[in-house]
């Protein structure tokens, strides 16, 4: 009888290990790899908002009326329909690329030495963020772009802008425990400009949602609101989130933080004064598409701008880990 061998993970087939692990064995990534891979992330979860926002307010929301095909026995547009379909289509196929770049932020997380299981859960995040928006934009389709759906997709978008951003961020620090650079009192007033920050975001899907630009060139039910009412409730809501961050910009001078929190408070304090001149140009201009889609972006750029505001308020250094023998610590993470 002939004795057959014992196998280990380590003897198994190349073919059949995870693809990930695989890739991971024979490639190890710069550090700042892993940091651009979460930064093209970061970048295309805004284009494909920005993009998206181009669909609604050229009217090509139906431009292809099935999902997920484009017509109904094609996957692409055909002869017969017009340019909204492109423009459709075209957003649509910005997913794959967006796809590509959550990818291979994953793959670069998954690949670092030491493996860091934080980083690479949160790059897995963002895949199924994408694939949920997805499936929750053939519904918006296929239910003729119903309003609260539309702003459904929009809120799940900025979630994965979050993540996307948290991952970024994480990648230039270590997998230590937080440690706090400012009081409680100022971690409050943070956290209540994180809340008025969501309520500004929430009344803008609000106001888009009852407002003029529809997203089809027919007639689309609207949120049964009067837009410029709600306009004007989000506009209460951005002078509360301006004036606390001016006022969390005098706390950190005041208690004399460190030069991050400072710099990344001045940033978002520089754009939302941006976003607020663009808000109220396109306000009394009767909201010209250009400038809505503009606003768009920036209400983006607002969001990722109290995040790295929240996440500049704490430092996490490279983790320790005590071992027996010569070796009395081994460093986990990296630090940019």
């Amino acid at each position: 009888m002939v004795r057959v061998p014992k196998l280990t993970r380590a003897d198994a087939v190349p073919a059949l290990r995870n693809p990930l692990a695989f890739i991971a064995d024979r490639w190890t990534p710069d550090p700042r790899t892993v940091q651009r891979a979460a930064l093209a992330a970061l970048v295309m979860s805004v284009v494909i908002v920005v993009t998206g926002g181009a669909v609604r307010l050229t009217g090509s929301g139906l431009g292809c009326p099935t999902w997920p095909e484009c017509t109904d026995g094609s996957l692409t547009p055909t002869t017969a329909l017009t340019y909204h379909s492109a423009i459709e289509f075209g957003n649509r196929m910005l997913t794959y690329v967006l796809c590509a770049a959550v990818g291979w932020a994953i793959i670069a997380a998954r690949s670092q030495k030491p493996y860091r299981r934080s980083l690479t859960r949160l790059g897995w995040a963002q895949f199924w963020l994408v694939m949920g928006n997805a499936v929750l934009g053939g519904i918006v389709v296929l239910v003729g772009l119903n309003p609260y759906t539309v702003a459904a997709h929009f809120l799940l978008a900025t979630a994965l802008i979050t993540v996307a951003a948290v991952m970024w961020q994480r990648t230039r620090e270590g997998d230590g425990a937080p440690r706090p650079l400012v009081g409680k009192a100022v971690q409050q007033l943070m956290w209540f400009l994180v809340v008025a920050s969501a309520l500004l975001i929430a009344a803008g899907t609000i106001v888009t949602g009852a407002g003029p630009h529809a997203g089809d060139t027919s007639d689309v039910k609207r949120i049964p609101i009067d837009w410029e009412t709600v306009a004007k409730l989000h506009s209460v809501f951005a002078w509360i989130v301006v004036t606390l961050t001016f006022a969390l910009w005098f706390v950190l001078k005041a208690v004399d933080a460190p030069k991050g929190p400072l710099d990344r408070t001045r940033d978002l304090f520089v754009i939302l004064l941006a976003q607020g001149v663009i808000g109220y140009v396109q306000y009394f201009t009767h909201l010209p598409e250009a400038l809505v889609g503009l606003h768009m972006f920036g209400s983006c750029l607002v969001w990722i701008g109290v995040l790295r505001v929240l996440l500049a308020l704490r430092e996490r250094p490279e983790a320790t880990l005590d071992l027996p023998g010569p070796a009395a610590e081994v460093t986990v993470g990296t630090r940019a």
